[in-house]
Formats: C-alpha cells, structure tokens, sequence
C-alpha cells in the first residue's frame, strides 16, 4: 500500500482534474479503481499459483511455455531495465518538486535531492527482508495518519456547491471527452499502480496462496476509498481551475484550511509517504533481474546473493545506479507517460491474455486461488488497457512500440542464441 501511494496522487491531481475539465474526474479515479480490482485478479491467481521472485517475469514464462515463454520474459526484462528505474526516479523527481514547497531549489538542486534521495533507500534496502517489513509497518502508519488527516480537514469545510457543479458538456460524449478519460486514467492508473507487489517478493512471503491475494485486493480497497475521499475533499474546498493549476495541490489545501506552518507539516509527511514508495518499489524491482538469472534467462551476476543477509545485492545495486541516472535526466511527466504506455502490451494485455490461454489450454490444473468470474476481469482488464494506451500520446504509443520491436530484434539475434547456465540459488 506505501508502494502504491508515493508521490503518484499528490502529483497527478490537478492533471486528472486539467484533463477532465471539472467534478466529473471521479470518473478517471473510479476507471483506475476498476482497472486495478481487474488486473489485481490476474495477478492474485498467478501470484497464488507461481509464488517465486520476479513476479510477471515468472508468470510470462509459465502461461506461454516453451520458446514464446522465454521471449515474452526475455521482453520484460528487457523492459524492466528501462521502465523500473523509470518508476522509481518519477518519485524521486516527485518528491524534490514538493520539497520546492518548503525549501526554494534550482533546477540543478532538485536533481541533487532526488539522486541523493535514490542512494539513500538503496542504503536503507541493504538488508536480510524481515527487518525490511519492521521498517514498512512503521511507514505505512505514517501514510495512513497523512491521509486521514487530509480527508478528515476537508469535512470540516466542504462545499457541496464545489464538488458537485458540472458544466453543461461535462459529459458530452464526445472524442474530446473520452481522449480526456483516457489522459487522465492515465494518471490515476500510475497511482494505483503497486497493487502488485507482494507478486515480485514470493519467494520471501509466507503462505503466498492465501497472503498474496490477500495483500492485492486490501491494498487496492483500501487505496481506492482513500483516492476517492481525498479527490472529493478537495473538489469541495478549492475550485477546480485552482486544484488543476496548483504545482503542490495538497500544500495549498492544508495552507487554505490552516495556516502555512500546518502546510508545512503536511508537506513533510508527504515527502516521508513519496520515501517510502521508493523503498517499497525498489525492493520489488530488484527481485525480478534476480529471478531471470536464477534460470538463465539473464546475465548471471545478478543471480548473486549478499553472503550473509541473502538478498539479492547485485540486482539492487543496478536498479539503483540507473535510477540514480534517470532521475538527473528526464522531466516528471514524460516518466508517468512512458511507465504506463510502455508496460501495457507486454506485461499488462500479456498477461492477461495470458491467464485465459492458461485457462483453456490446462483447465484441470491445480489454482489454489482462482479468479472470480473468470474470464471476465481479464477480458475487462484488457479493453481498459488499451483504451489507456491508444488515448495517450503518439510519441509514447510509437516509443513502447519501438522497444518491444528492438527487445525481439536482440532475441532473436543474439539472446535466443546465447543460453546462460541456470544459477544455483544460494538461499
């Protein structure tokens, strides 16, 4: 759950409510709700069933077997190399621009803070898992507390007026409005995003085929309800010209309500719950270059383990260093862009379309949890997926694209030639 927070909603607000032109943005955080409980049924079968680090790198391999197994994991690497340190730099950028709030930096200081930020969790991730999960508690008490509260100031003076005006063409069906929902599900897609997560640590969970589910569908219930209070507490205190305007929303909410120096408080909690996202992703991308190089799907030096601590150091290193670079190179809003629209067709509709092959192809096999009215969620799942990509921009649709295309290039050249012996798992 502090993974799928982070930054992402206190960034993206006033870029849904921008999008959607007014009130009627509670239907891109109702579409991103619904997305996740979606795909959160495919994960949560696959993860019940193949509870082993790596997450979708495991899972792509299971579904499609054989040759195509191996290239459509081989593809998730791929892309993981570039869109994993994508995610984890978008919070760091994101936590430097709220840090503007209380601190005035440059454009060359944010990129000190958020570098410095990237090393820092890497620091705090070096370490055996069970410490890790004391540390998480400890966070996620932090993020509830920063959300109650902010839901619970905006009762106090919320005008319905506000909240529940709509424009005479707020629902014009039109083109324009649903190139709209799709920018801004967009938006609300990349902060629900983590749902996941337990996925990647599997083979470090106990009783994965009842906690995985479990953690997939209380994460996302529990985020949903908190996005959707928060986006109409603040719908109902400030005009939304101002919210799809403000550079630090939440700050200018706590500061109208209060004072300046309440907003201050605020901002650094939100700063605490943008840390803790980085250090929930970061330990879960690290595990899925590990998994790779465990069956030999990838370069074996990342199959290391810390010889005492046994967790995978090599991988977490390289995670860190790229996202260390990524985030001193690109602007926050080309990452959420490129984080969404390059997963989708790979991983995302993959999957999904996955999980029904599996289906129809082995219906007798063994599922300790078994997705609800199937085929439905995934079916639903991916018409919504790529309702998302094809209303995004063309650069970002050409751009995921083109990597998919030169990942197949290098495996069929080169990788499907190349086969590394599978490591021996130290732990």
């Amino acid at each position: 759950m502090i993974y799928m927070v982070g930054i992402g909603p206190f960034i993206t607000i006033p870029f849904v409510v921008g999008a959607m032109k007014g009130p009627q943005c509670m239907l891109a955080w109702l579409l991103g709700a619904l997305l996740a409980f979606m795909d959160g049924s495919v994960w949560a079968e696959l993860g019940a069933k193949w509870p082993e680090a790596g997450g979708s790198y495991v899972f792509l391999q299971k579904l499609y077997n054989n040759k195509w197994g191996r290239l459509m994991s081989f593809l998730l690497i791929w892309q993981t190399c570039i869109q994993a340190p994508l995610v984890i730099a978008s919070g760091a950028i994101g936590f430097a621009k709220y840090l503007t709030y209380l601190v005035p930096l440059t454009e060359w200081e944010k990129k000190g803070v958020s570098g410095s930020l990237i090393i820092l969790v890497v620091i705090l991730l070096y370490r055996e898992v069970k410490s890790i999960g004391r540390i998480s508690v400890v966070l996620w008490i932090i993020t509830g507390v920063t959300f109650l509260w902010l839901i619970g100031s905006g009762f106090m003076g919320f005008d319905a007026k506000k909240a529940f005006t709509f424009s005479k063409d707020a629902f014009d069906l039109s083109p324009i409005f649903f190139v709209g929902l799709g920018q801004a599900s967009l938006q609300t897609v990349y902060s629900y995003l983590g749902y996941y997560n337990s996925c990647n640590l599997g083979g470090e969970i106990e009783n994965p085929q009842k906690n995985i589910p479990r953690s997939i569908f209380i994460s996302i219930a529990g985020i949903a309800v908190l996005y959707l209070a928060m986006q109409m507490v603040l719908l109902g205190a400030m005009p939304w010209q101002k919210i799809a305007g403000s550079e630090f929303v939440i700050s200018s909410y706590f500061e109208q309500i209060y004072n300046v120096q309440v907003a201050n408080i605020a901002t650094g909690l939100i700063l605490i719950i943008a840390a803790a996202s980085l250090f929930a992703g970061t330990l879960g991308y690290s595990r899925i270059p590990y998994a790779a190089a465990l069956d030999g799907n990838f370069f074996p030096v990342f199959s290391k383990t810390h010889p005492t601590k046994k967790f995978p150091h090599v991988s977490l290193l390289v995670i860190g260093v790229i996202s260390f670079a990524f985030s001193l190179l690109f602007k926050l809003q080309d990452v959420i862009k490129a984080i969404i629209t390059m997963r989708i067709l790979v991983q995302f509709v993959g999957q999904s379309a996955g999980v029904i092959y599996w289906h129809y192809n082995k219906p007798k096999e063994e599922r300790p949890y078994k997705m609800k009215w199937f085929p439905v969620p995934a079916i639903l799942g991916i018409i919504i997926w790529l309702f998302i990509m094809f209303t995004s921009d063309f650069k970002f649709i050409a751009g995921a694209i083109g990597i998919i295309t030169l990942g197949a290039i290098v495996y069929v050249t080169i990788v499907n030639k190349t086969f590394f012996k599978p490591a021996i798992q130290s732990n």
